[in-house]
């Protein structure tokens, strides 16, 4: 099959030739659900009892004196085009910051309300439901509401930045088997592995802003990380990890700081260390990676540094994606396979691969031949800080691609960012299968068109950053 690839220019370079003084704004609304509503994240129904830790809607607003931008992290499962659609458009009519201005990513928290419009195993296991249709349909107010709170509040500020490193909590879960194959989470101490089947990623991001001044507590701290949230399983709502690394840190830096974590490119990276006999699951587990992370950002706070200020600017682009070919019969053995797992005989429910498989044919074939159009989204700060929005759970290389690639200096990748094709596996997964590359809903390759059109972006960006620099020093000649 040839691959096709549409680029269509959403959002044309905004900001100052050298931007002005930058003013921030951080904000958080409560977007937990109500007891009752059904939860995403597995194959099979659930529906939340209770709330161990309320889930939250956080904003960060930047302003360079010309140009407002704002980014948003939601203690969700994934974000859809169109929920983003919809909550750009309440957040510009409140706000007035351009809906194309805005990047809205989820943590993947798998404790936290199914999504309608994600596909049709969404709509068997509870997206229909009366109260996951009410929730959807509060939710854009509730994202507009926290970035109206934060647009409230911006305030004279400076930005720090610095990285620090943790490679403890987060594993590849593909790994080589002895049997030639290539497994996934094939289970602690499993005699049959024989070693990893890809990397991970323990950069640690970390971006600290502040009023201007000295000795002014944080307005907000911008954390990412690549790993996968699923620590908690059951029906408790929970942000997950990234609520015990707010909690941590707002125990050193007070009540009035904002802690937005994204994910990084996590598809193919849990939190299972298969060579430790210890479980590694519950909100214990969630509290221990949790309190590891925060750490690690204190000890990352000694090293930060002030960053050059600057233009702010953003550019978007849909990057147009082939489906994965299907034949004439997959799809009559799709539903078989689905109606079998809806039986109440145990003997004749399919494999969880089959079922898997089931679903992605089913949304593939919904398509009727239309390519996705995924959103690649590029906010830059000046000339040494950007942010790249990747739409989907991205395997981690290709996100290590972008970093490298970067002219950046800090370049923060965030998956599952303004709307979701599902897993994004790398090229060079496709040929290994399991798990990942059967549910894709894309084809083979479209994980490096992603690269490629947030690598293009971001060098044209940063070109015309350095351009405008040298024009301005020009003029001041």
């Amino acid at each position: 099959m040839k691959y096709s690839l549409v680029v269509l220019m959403l959002g044309g370079l905004v900001g100052s030739a050298s931007g002005g003084e930058l003013r921030v704004g951080a904000a958080q609304a409560d977007i937990t659900p109500a007891a009752g509503t059904p939860m995403a994240g597995y194959y099979f129904t659930r529906a939340a009892e209770r709330v161990n830790d309320p889930l939250y809607a956080k904003a960060l607003v930047l302003d360079d004196g010309s140009t407002r931008a704002a980014l948003v992290a939601l203690d969700l499962i994934a974000t859809t085009p169109d929920l983003v659609a919809d909550a750009r458009a309440e957040i510009e009519r409140r706000t007035g910051i351009t809906g194309d201005n805005v990047m809205i990513s989820a943590t993947h928290a798998h404790t936290g309300p199914v999504l309608s419009r994600r596909g049709a195993r969404d709509d068997d296991f509870g997206a229909q439901h009366e109260l996951a249709q009410a929730y959807r349909s509060e939710l854009p107010g509730k994202i507009a509401e926290a970035v109206e709170r934060a647009a409230a509040q911006l305030t004279a500020a400076k930005l720090l930045a610095a990285h620090g490193s943790e490679s403890s909590i987060a594993f590849n879960r593909r790994f080589h088997m002895k049997d030639g194959s290539v497994g996934w989470n094939p289970g602690k101490l499993n005699p049959s592995i024989v070693k990893a089947a890809g990397t991970i990623d323990p950069d640690l991001p970390v971006l600290v802003f502040e009023p201007q001044g000295e000795g002014h507590a944080p307005i907000a701290t911008y954390v990412n990380y690549s790993v996968h949230l699923d620590n908690i399983g059951g029906a408790l709502i929970s942000a997950d990890l990234p609520g015990v690394l707010a909690s941590r840190l707002r125990d050193v830096m007070g009540e009035q700081m904002v802690t937005l974590w994204t994910t990084g490119c996590c598809g193919d990276v849990n939190h299972i260390d298969v060579a430790w006999e210890r479980p590694q699951h519950g909100l214990g587990n969630a509290s221990r990676m949790g309190t590891i992370l925060a750490a690690e950002v204190l000890r990352t706070w000694r090293n930060l540094e002030a960053m050059r200020p600057g233009a702010l600017r953003v550019r978007r682009e849909l990057v147009s994606l082939d489906l994965p070919e299907i034949r004439s019969t997959d799809v009559e053995d799709a539903k078989a396979i689905i109606k079998r797992n809806q039986s109440d005989a145990e003997s004749a429910k399919p494999t969880f691969l089959e079922l898997v498989n089931a679903y992605k044919v089913l949304d593939v074939a919904a398509r009727e031949g239309q390519p996705w159009q995924a959103e690649v989204q590029v906010i830059s700060l000046g000339d040494q800080i950007a942010w790249v929005s990747l739409p989907g759970e991205i395997f981690v290389e290709l996100g290590l691609e972008i970093k490298q690639d970067s002219p950046f200096r800090h370049t923060v990748v965030a998956e599952l960012a303004n709307g979701s094709v599902g897993y994004v596996p790398s090229r060079r997964a496709y040929a290994q299968g399991n798990y990942e590359v059967i549910s894709a809903r894309i084809a083979e390759g479209s994980g490096e068109r992603l690269v490629d059109a947030a690598v293009r972006m971001l060098n044209e960006l940063h070109k015309e950053v350095i351009a405008s620099t040298s024009s301005e020093k020009s003029k001041g000649n």
